[in-house]
């Protein structure tokens, strides 16, 4: 692998919907206050400074798509993810920012079961 690839490949919005829409499972690894204020619907909370204690909270995806607000965060959170344990994870490049500004469908609020 060149310094030039992608550690962990990346979905464009298009392609993430498609796969949403087909049930994908989502993984938002922003802060609990971001994720309240609008999520893709469905995916699973684990902020990225919780992921490593929290992994058994992922749901098991094939592959999971993982996503935060803009691609920085759910990056880092795919590359470790993948590099370290193996999971199949492709990062949502535009994130829920890019979500959100094209009109996709948005959930508010905490997780359901969420205290």
């Amino acid at each position: 692998m060149s310094d030039a690839d992608p550690v962990v490949p990346e979905v464009d919005l298009e392609s993430f919907e498609a796969a949403w829409r087909g049930g994908a499972t989502v993984l938002d690894v922003r802060n609990p206050d971001e994720y309240e204020e609008k999520h893709v619907p469905g995916a699973v909370l684990v902020p990225l400074p919780e992921l490593g204690e929290r992994i058994d909270e992922v749901p098991p995806g094939r592959p999971l798509y993982v996503i935060c607000a803009r691609g920085s965060r759910s990056r880092s959170a795919a590359e470790a993810m993948r590099l370290q344990m193996g999971w199949p994870v492709l990062n949502v490049s535009e994130g829920t920012e890019g979500w959100a500004s094209s009109g996709r469908p948005l959930a508010t609020g905490p997780e359901p079961g969420s205290p």
